[in-house]
C-alpha cells in the first residue's frame, strides 16, 4: 500500500467515524424523545385516576398537572401538585412513575424536604407525598411505604392507593 492510498484510507475512517458518532448522538436524541413521551404518556394515564384519589380520598380542592418551579438556585418539576385551603389544610405532592426505581424514592424525599422554600404559600399546610408506579417490585413497594409516602398503582387501567389499613403517612 502506498503512503496515497494509506492517507485516503485514514482519511476515510475519519469521516466514517465523525458519521457514526453523528448518527449515534442523533439516535441518543431520539431516545431520549421517547423515554420523555413515555413518561408524559404514564402522567397523562395516572392523571384522571389521581384526581379522583386526591378529590374523594383526601379532599382536595386545587390539583394541577406538571408543576415546575424555579426558585432560590432549586429547580424542581411535581408531575400532580393538590392542595386545600379549608378546614383541610394539606398538600400532596404526586410523582408519576412508568418503572419504579430507588431514585424515584430519594427524588421525592429531595424534594419534600425542599417544598416549603419553593411554595412559602403552602408553608402552614400538612404536606404528604404519594408515588404512583405503573411497574414495581415488592421490594421499592415497601420501600415507598417505608419512607411514609402513599403508594398508588394501576390495575384494570385506573390507579388506586396500594397501602396497608393501618399505614400512616409522614407528614413532611
Amino acid at each position: 500500500m502506498t503512503d496515497d492510498e494509506l492517507k485516503q484510507l485514514v482519511a476515510s475512517l475519519a469521516i466514517d467515524r465523525k458519521e457514526t458518532d453523528k448518527q449515534l448522538k442523533e439516535l441518543g436524541k431520539q431516545i431520549g424523545g421517547l423515554g420523555k413521551k413515555f413518561g408524559s404518556f404514564t402522567e397523562g394515564l395516572a392523571l384522571p385516576s389521581m384526581t379522583k384519589i386526591l378529590r374523594e380520598r383526601f379532599k382536595m380542592e386545587v390539583i394541577s398537572p406538571s408543576v415546575r418551579v424555579s426558585k432560590n438556585g432549586i429547580d424542581a418539576e411535581i408531575d400532580v401538585l393538590a392542595y386545600a385551603n379549608s378546614a383541610i389544610n394539606e398538600v400532596y405532592v404526586v410523582e408519576v412513575k412508568s418503572h419504579l426505581r430507588e431514585e424515584a424514592i430519594t427524588q421525592l424525599n429531595g424534594l419534600m424536604a425542599n417544598f416549603k422554600t419553593l411554595f412559602p404559600e403552602h408553608k402552614d399546610k400538612k404536606l404528604y407525598g404519594i408515588i404512583a408506579a405503573v411497574d414495581m417490585s415488592e421490594a421499592l413497594k415497601q420501600r415507598v411505604l417505608a419512607a411514609g409516602f402513599y403508594m398508588a398503582r394501576i390495575q384494570d387501567g385506573t390507579f388506586s392507593l396500594d397501602v396497608p389499613d393501618a399505614f400512616q403517612a409522614k407528614c413532611f
